[in-house]
């Protein structure tokens, strides 16, 4: 197979390999989020009918702030990087010297030498496309690909925090006694917690182990932070 079609293949290089920080970022906050609210919610409130509606409304208030909050976010980034790029097209046109003196700092600084770097400044001043991509990329450390669709980037962290917020909430539809509910809530919450260690080590090629149990303590003690905050609201 060639190498570089089976480069472009692997699941990290595509763009959904790369979505992997939302899906993450979702299911842990929309789980743990809600493990804490209704664990703390039970120590305060006996009605688990009450449990059941005040969770499902911090779940779509989650998932509909999550889903806001990503799109405003890739918004002003693309929006920022595009002025970065207006500016760095400006200075290429205005003051093309400063430019050139850019590119042998930024080659003296990895270690070539004047006579190396004459050739480079002189094939990257003939084309301001290829200038304009290097300055971009090396200058200011901005992607190619920089750019990234707010609604999709949205769509995929509100999905997510739903898609974490609902398992520990399941429990209280079908168990009446609520510290039952509590339990077996975590332990529904723990599993989705290692199933997106899992997730996230198949697609970064780290340790699975190491991924589930990365998820599980950092999870973990996000869920029983709020936990405790729910049992000290409940006392005062």
């Amino acid at each position: 197979m060639d190498p570089l079609k089976r480069f472009h293949n692997e699941d990290w290089h595509t763009p959904e390999g790369k979505l992997i920080r939302e899906f993450v970022f979702g299911i842990n906050d929309g789980l743990v989020t809600t493990v804490g609210f209704i664990a703390g919610l039970t120590g305060a409130l006996i009605n688990l009918k009450i449990v059941l509606m005040s969770g499902a409304a911090e779940i779509i208030a989650g998932t509909v702030s999550m889903f806001f909050g990503a799109y405003l976010a890739t918004k002003s980034q693309n929006e920022f990087y595009q002025k970065e790029i207006n500016r760095e097209t400006r200075e290429i046109k205005e003051n093309p010297g400063h430019e050139i003196e850019e590119i042998y700092e930024i080659y003296q600084d990895k270690g070539f030498t004047k006579e190396e770097i004459d050739p480079i400044v002189k094939k990257l001043m003939s084309d301001k496309k290829i200038l304009l991509d290097f300055m971009v990329q090396d200058e200011l450390g901005i992607s190619k690909d920089y750019h990234e669709n707010p609604f999709k980037i949205a769509s995929y962290t509100g999905l997510s925090f739903l898609a974490g917020g609902i398992p520990p909430l399941l429990p209280f539809f079908f168990i009446k006694h609520s510290f039952t509910a509590v339990a077996v809530s975590i332990i529904l919450s723990i599993l989705v917690l290692i199933f997106t260690g899992l997730a996230k080590a198949k697609v970064t090629k780290t340790d699975k182990l190491k991924s589930s149990l990365e998820m599980v303590i950092i999870g973990g003690t996000a869920a029983a932070t709020g936990f405790i905050c729910g049992k000290l609201i409940a006392l005062i």
